[in-house]
């Protein structure tokens, strides 16, 4: 499995940016796909993910409302719109897919099966 994502970027408080992330290498029609995010000296944390079937939405209350999470079943790609980006929000973010049954497990970082590469989002204020 192969995840690539691109998007990340430098932008101001209260900007925007959109990350992608493509999918390759199997089918994850019972999969989750999602994101974590990493900020310096801090421990990965859940941030949204969405089911391949049924495109079921889940996220975390610090990016609730400010971001969404959508998915091209045709292109394997994921996507997270981001807005109203707060300097907190800086951060490496990671793609990751995950068994369904990992929505029921409070977005276990443990639960992920398979990461890709980062991308760095930093937001000045």
């Amino acid at each position: 499995v192969q995840l690539q994502a691109s998007g990340g970027g430098a932008v101001q408080a209260g900007g925007s940016l959109r990350l992608s992330c493509a999918a390759s290498g199997r089918t994850f029609s019972s999969y989750v796909m999602g994101w974590f995010r990493q900020a310096p000296g801090k421990e990965r944390e859940f941030v949204a993910a969405i089911t391949w079937r049924g495109g079921n939405t889940y996220y975390a209350k610090y990016v609730k409302g400010r971001c969404t999470i959508s998915r091209d079943n045709a292109e394997n790609t994921v996507y997270l719109q981001m807005n109203s980006l707060k300097p907190e929000d800086t951060a490496v973010y990671y793609c990751a897919v995950a068994p369904e049954t990992f929505v029921y497990s409070g977005y276990d970082v443990d639960a992920v099966d398979y990461w890709g590469k980062g991308t760095q989002v930093t937001v000045s204020s």
